[in-house]
């Protein structure tokens, strides 16, 4: 197809227009998609607060993604127009060793779009085929635009291993703790326990599948602990939260020679106490993003209905009004979890 389409430029922090630009062509091996919902994330708000030590501007965001396929280029198959699909945004080089050894969510050249490249805001997108994945014809366009955070949760409990039947704690109930605690109960924890300093959060939490809550704001966390778990305590903690609270938290709390994983990005160097996390032999672990495997297995747990992203919909804004739904979060913090631009919906 041709002509013109809108695409959204963030050309400084707070400041977003709209551009009409030639509307792009799959080449050989890419995909056309027409662009119907764009999550929002908490880094895409760090980017519209100038906050984001890897984005420039201007950019063109968008990495939380559904659309529909409406063409595809030379050499492409398994796809084709009126495929209802997401997209993986990693750009990764292929070269470096994290990528030759199937670590490629590593890649020391890794560019997101929407951060680094250009993103998916705008109403088509060409993108490779092989970061495109098809949806199931259960998985709404809402849902698929959340399939990324999932993803991220999904990497991070495989990062702790084999969960079944793991007493476990996850500080933080935002978009990605509260989407790690279903997927924990999917993959067969036995027991959760949630903690934030927000009602509201924990409260969705428990909907979402949180045995146990506590607002630590309100509560001595060492002493929920013993009283969720018994002496034995968690067997793995899930920083979520991402301060130094809560690593603190951490840390001083978990049984000696169990495991903690670092889910959420600090926003500065971290201020922790490795002495003790020495003492007690503490297995600290990270997780980065994704790779398609859990990209794939988040699909299928939505799919089956062992996940649900609807509870944590806040809000729908018209592409139009993209600076709006920031505006909204920024005036909505502790109760905003996921806001959806509908690139398809007429502004206000």
């Amino acid at each position: 197809m041709s002509g013109t389409m809108k695409q959204q430029v963030m050309t400084a922090p707070g400041e977003i227009i709209f551009e009409e630009v030639e509307t792009p062509q799959p080449g050989s091996g890419e995909v056309l998609i027409k662009i119907k919902r764009i999550g929002i994330c908490g880094s895409d708000i760090h980017v519209y607060h100038g906050k984001h030590p890897y984005t420039s501007y201007p950019v063109t965001q968008g990495h939380e993604v559904s659309g529909e396929v409406v063409a595809v280029g030379e050499g492409v198959t398994g796809l084709a127009a009126g495929d209802r699909v997401t997209i993986e945004p990693q750009v990764t080089c292929g070269e470096c060793y994290p990528c030759r050894h199937g670590k490629y969510n590593l890649c020391e050249n890794l560019k997101v779009m929407g951060f680094q490249t250009t993103g998916t805001a705008s109403e088509y997108f060409v993108t490779d085929a092989a970061k495109v994945d098809k949806l199931p014809a259960d998985v709404s366009y809402d849902e698929a635009a959340m399939i990324e955070p999932l993803a991220v949760t999904v990497h991070a409990a495989r990062q702790a291993g084999d969960v079944t039947g793991k007493d476990i704690v996850v500080l933080g109930c935002g978009p990605i703790g509260i989407l790690l605690i279903e997927v924990l109960k999917a993959f067969g924890a036995r027991k959760v326990m949630a903690t934030d300093v927000s009602d509201y959060r924990l409260k969705l939490a428990a909907e979402c599948g949180a045995d146990v809550t506590v607002n630590t704001k309100q509560n001595d966390f060492a002493a929920a602990l013993l009283d969720a778990f018994g002496p034995d305590k968690a067997d793995i903690i899930f920083d979520c939260a991402g301060n130094d609270i809560t690593m603190d938290q951490a840390i001083q709390n978990a049984r000696k020679g169990s495991q903690i994983v670092l889910v959420a990005v600090y926003a500065g160097r971290a201020n922790c106490d490795l002495a003790k996390l020495n003492d007690s032999e503490l297995d600290l672990s990270t997780s980065m993003m994704y790779r398609h495997p859990d990209y794939e297995e988040a699909i299928h747990l939505l799919s089956v209905g062992d996940v649900q992203l609807r509870p944590l919909m806040s809000e729908h804004f018209a592409f139009a009004d993209y600076k709006k739904a920031y505006e909204y979060i920024d005036s909505n913090r502790e109760t905003t979890m996921k806001v959806l631009i509908d690139v398809d919906a007429a502004a206000d």
